[in-house]
């Protein structure tokens, strides 16, 4: 398996992977919702708002994952990691966290203090987040599932409360997915 940053020609294909999925496991609508956000940090976040990785093997992507800016009023350098696809058939097989702290590590390289993600505790624990409340870190949205907030710092210090509102990129700023 060969972990690696995605490129501009691989956009089809994570948007594929991220289709089919989505697709299989939450249903057809589901599944274009998130092949379309998707495509959107893709295509309409800045540079310097965007850290995309993927997994390959024999050339063909089996696994992908984004981080994006999670922009705080004081300036915190801080990403959100979301969405998240590893191929049906190369589920459970530990290709999800190792390409999680794949990113992890490219992003402590370039000084991001807290990454952010929302989703299950129980597979994010796995791999260095903890669940926190919103008086720590004020999500953009109302959060559907609160126990889904995690944070994890990156220098191993402790997360300390972050004063006043957060901005996520444009393709995630939508209340349906928080």
């Amino acid at each position: 398996m060969k972990l690696s940053t995605y490129k501009n020609s691989d956009i089809e294909e994570i948007k594929q992977l991220f289709l089919k999925v989505f697709s299989d496991s939450e249903g057809q609508e589901e599944g274009s919702i998130i092949g379309s956000l998707v495509l959107d940090i893709m295509t309409r976040t800045s540079a310097q708002d965007i850290y995309g990785f993927i997994a390959a093997e024999n050339d063909q992507i089996s696994g992908s994952i984004f981080f994006t800016r999670l922009a705080f009023e004081n300036s915190e350098n801080a990403f959100i990691l979301s969405p998240v696809a590893i191929h049906t058939n190369h589920q459970g097989k530990g290709i999800g966290q190792n390409l999680i702290n794949f990113g992890i590590k490219h992003l402590k390289e370039n000084d991001v203090r807290l990454v952010f993600t929302y989703g299950d505790p129980d597979f994010y624990s796995k791999v260095g987040f903890k669940c926190i409340t919103e008086t720590i870190a004020k999500a953009p949205f109302a959060l559907s599932q609160p126990e889904g907030w995690l944070c994890q710092s990156l220098f191993g210090d402790e997360i300390r409360p972050i004063v006043g509102k957060s901005r996520c990129v444009e393709a995630l700023n939508k209340a349906e997915y928080w």
